[in-house]
C-alpha cells in the first residue's frame, strides 16, 4: 500500500516505475469507490491520475512550488496525494473534503477553481507575486481544453507570455488538438524538444556560442532564424501558445508517466512561460467512463448516472431542468423565432431535446457566459427569442453583459436560470444563492420563480412572449415536491402566475411570504401554524398588490432561500416600511457569507427553511 496522508513530493520521487504505476492503480480505486459512493465528477479526475502523480513527483507543493487546478473536480488525485487520504471517504459531504480545491483545506490547494477559465489569470498572479518576493518556487497550471473557450483564458495568455514569469501551463487536452503536428520526425522531434537531455545540451550550446568574440551573437541570431524555418516546414501550423510567447512542450501522452515527469521537469528547468501540451483520455481505467466520459462526468449518489437520451414526452419530467428543455422545445418547434443557447452545458440544462427538434437553432458556445449573453442580446436586435439556460452560479459571469448590452436599451432575451437555490454536495463554488440579489438590481429585468412544473411552463410562456427587457425563469436542481394535492396547497396555476403571487387567508394576523421550491413547504406550516400564507411567483418587480395584502398583518416572516443581503424579504420589506408599515418583520434565509457542502435537506434545515423549522418559527 502506498497510497496514504504520509506520502509526499519526496516519496513520489523515490518511487521506482513500476511502483508509480501501481500508485495510480491505488488513487483510481479509491476515487471510483468514493465517487460511487458519494457523487461526485469521476471522468475527469480518473483522466488526471498520472498527470497528478507525475506533477507531485516534479513539483514540491510543501517547500514553494504551486499546482493549480482548471476546473478543480479534475484534481480529486491531487486531494489524495496531499494528505487527505483518510478523510477522502467524506469527499463532498456535511463538514467533509470539498470536490474543488480551496485554500482553507490545505495549504496545497494554491487557488480556489470551482468555475473554468481562470485559473491561468491566478496562477501568473501567483508567479509573480513569488518573483517580487524573491522567492524561488515554480508553479504550475492544468487547465482543461474545454476552458480554452472562455475568453478569459486567452486574456491571461497574452498578459503573461511575454513576461519572465516562471510558470508552466500544462494543457490537459482530451477533446481537441489546439496544435496539430504530423508525420514521423515531427513527432519524433517534439519527443526529443520535451527531454532534459537536450535542454541541457541547447543550454550549454547556447551560452559557448555566445562567449566567442565578435561573431558569435550574429551566429546564435543566424541559427535561431533557421531553427524557426525548420520548425514552420516540419509543424503545419503554426503554433498558438509559442505567439503568444510561450515556450511549447509536447504533445506528450498524458498516460506515461517517464515521458510526463521528463517533461514537467524540462519545463521547471526553463524558469519561464511555457506549455506543456498532453493528451489524456476521460474516464482512464474504468470502462464504462471510457465509453461513455459524458454520462459519467458527474455521478450522483450510489454510483446513479443520469439519463440524457430523449424520453417519452408523455410522461411527467422527473427533474425542473427536463420540464424546461421539454416546453421550450415544444415552445420553439412552433415558433421559429424561438432560439436557444447553452455554455457548454446542454444536457445538464435539457437542451440535448431543444437540438434534437431545432438543431438550427440551438447554439452551444462553450465555456463563455459572457459571451452567451451578449450573444443572445445580438439575436433578439433582430427579431429572434434567444433562451440562454444556464446554472445560476454560472450566470454570475456574465452580470455586465446583462447590464451593459441587454438593460440599457431593453433588449428582450430569457434567461433560464437551472440550479437556482441550494445545489448540494457541490458547495459555496455551486451555490445559486447570488442571482435574486444580482439582477434585481439591473434595470428593465423581470423575474419568475415557478414552485411547479407546470407554473414553469406558464411562466416560460409569459418569458418569451408576454415580457420586455430582460426576462427571467428561476428554478431548482431536482424535482417538484411528491404532494399528491400540490396544486391545492399553493394555488391554481393560472391565477399564480397570471396575477404573480397567491394569497391564503385563515384569519391570523401572521402572514408567512416566500417563493420557489420550499413554497409546498411554506404552505404546510402555514396550516400547522395557522397563519396565513403569500406565496410570490412574479418576485421582481413585485406585483403592487401585494403590499397592500401585507400592511393588514402584524407580523410577517419572509422566507428566501438565498442571500438575504440584496434578495426580495429586504426589498419587499424596506417598500413597506416607506409606505408607514410599522408590524414586526422577520427574513429567514442565508444572512451572511457561502452555503457548504451538504445535502439539499441538510442545507435548508441549516437556514430555517425546511417544514419543521418554518413550522417553529411560525408558531402563533
Amino acid at each position: 500500500m502506498l497510497l496514504s496522508d504520509n506520502i509526499d513530493h519526496n516519496k513520489i520521487r523515490g518511487l521506482t516505475s513500476p511502483q508509480l504505476k501501481a500508485l495510480c492503480g491505488e488513487l483510481r480505486g479509491t476515487i471510483l469507490r468514493t465517487v460511487m459512493k458519494n457523487g461526485g465528477h469521476l471522468s475527469s479526475s480518473l483522466g488526471a491520475v498520472e498527470l497528478a502523480v507525475a506533477l507531485h513527483a516534479v513539483y514540491d507543493v510543501q517547500n514553494g512550488d504551486r499546482i493549480l487546478w482548471d476546473v478543480g473536480h479534475q484534481a480529486y488525485a491531487h486531494k489524495l496525494l496531499t494528505g487527505r487520504y483518510s478523510r477522502f471517504s467524506t469527499l463532498r459531504k456535511k463538514g467533509g473534503i470539498s470536490g474543488f480545491p480551496k485554500r482553507s483545506e490545505s495549504p496545497a490547494d494554491a487557488f480556489i477553481s470551482g468555475h473554468s477559465s481562470q485559473t491561468l489569470s491566478a496562477a501568473y498572479g501567483i508567479s509573480t507575486a513569488m518573483r517580487l518576493k524573491g522567492e524561488s518556487g515554480s508553479v504550475a497550471a492544468v487547465v482543461g481544453d474545454g476552458a480554452f473557450t472562455g475568453g478569459i483564458a486567452y486574456e491571461a495568455l497574452n498578459n503573461a507570455g511575454k513576461t519572465a514569469t516562471n510558470l508552466t501551463l500544462v494543457l490537459n487536452d482530451n477533446a481537441m488538438s489546439i496544435s496539430r503536428s504530423t508525420g514521423a520526425l515531427a513527432r519524433y522531434l517534439a519527443h526529443i524538444r520535451s527531454t532534459r537531455k537536450y535542454y541541457c545540451a541547447k543550454e550549454k550550446f547556447k551560452y559557448a556560442l555566445s562567449s566567442v568574440p565578435l561573431v558569435g551573437k550574429p551566429l546564435e541570431r543566424a541559427i535561431g532564424a533557421a531553427k524557426s524555418l525548420l520548425k514552420e516546414a516540419l509543424y503545419d501550423s503554426s503554433n498558438l501558445f509559442e505567439n503568444l510567447g510561450f515556450t511549447y512542450i509536447g504533445p506528450v501522452n498524458g498516460h506515461d508517466l517517464d515521458d510526463l515527469i521528463e517533461a514537467f521537469s524540462v519545463a521547471k528547468l526553463m524558469k519561464r512561460p511555457c506549455v506543456v501540451h498532453v493528451f489524456t483520455q476521460k474516464g482512464k481505467g474504468y470502462r464504462p467512463a471510457e465509453k461513455n466520459p459524458g454520462e459519467y462526468h458527474a455521478v450522483a449518489e450510489n454510483g446513479i448516472v443520469e439519463e440524457f437520451e430523449y424520453v417519452d414526452r408523455e410522461r411527467e419530467p422527473k427533474t425542473f431542468s427536463e420540464a424546461f428543455g421539454r416546453e421550450l422545445t415544444h415552445l420553439g418547434t412552433r415558433d421559429g423565432r424561438i432560439c436557444a443557447i447553452t455554455a457548454a452545458m446542454k444536457y445538464a440544462v435539457g437542451l440535448n431535446y431543444f437540438k434534437e427538434m431545432n438543431a438550427s437553432r440551438f447554439f452551444d458556445t462553450g465555456i463563455a457566459e459572457q459571451h452567451s449573453v451578449t450573444f443572445a442580446a445580438g439575436l433578439a436586435t433582430e427579431g429572434m427569442y434567444p433562451v440562454f439556460a444556464v446554472y445560476s452560479t454560472f450566470l454570475q459571469r456574465g452580470f455586465d453583459q446583462i447590464l451593459h448590452d441587454c438593460a440599457i436599451e431593453n433588449t428582450h432575451i430569457t434567461l433560464a436560470v437551472d440550479r437556482a437555490g441550494f445545489v448540494g454536495a457541490d458547495g459555496e463554488t455551486h451555490q445559486g444563492i447570488f442571482d435574486v440579489p444580482m439582477l434585481r438590481l439591473i434595470p428593465n429585468t423581470v423575474i419568475f420563480c415557478p414552485a411547479t412544473y407546470e407554473e414553469l411552463r406558464v411562466c416560460l410562456k409569459k418569458a418569451i412572449y408576454e415580457t420586455f427587457g430582460i426576462a427571467v425563469v428561476r428554478y431548482p436542481k431536482g424535482s417538484e415536491p411528491d404532494i399528491p394535492d400540490l396544486e391545492v396547497m399553493i394555488g391554481n396555476t393560472s391565477e399564480c402566475v397570471s396575477r404573480g403571487f397567491v394569497h391564503k387567508k385563515r384569519g391570523s394576523k401572521t402572514l408567512a411570504a416566500g417563493y420557489g421550491r420550499i413554497s409546498a413547504d411554506m404552505a404546510s406550516a402555514c396550516e400547522k401554524a395557522g397563519a396565513d400564507m403569500l406565496r410570490l411567483v412574479k418576485i421582481e418587480p413585485l406585483p403592487e398588490e401585494v403590499y397592500g395584502i401585507a400592511a393588514g398583518y402584524d407580523r410577517i416572516v419572509f422566507f428566501e432561500e438565498g442571500s438575504l443581503r440584496g434578495g426580495v424579504a429586504e426589498g419587499f420589506f424596506a417598500e413597506l416600511m416607506k409606505r408607514g408599515y410599522r408590524g414586526d418583520v422577520q427574513s429567514v434565509g442565508v444572512e451572511d457569507g457561502f452555503v457548504p457542502a451538504a445535502t439539499i435537506s441538510e442545507q435548508l434545515k441549516m437556514y430555517g427553511l425546511d417544514l419543521d423549522s418554518m413550522t417553529r418559527t411560525l408558531g402563533v
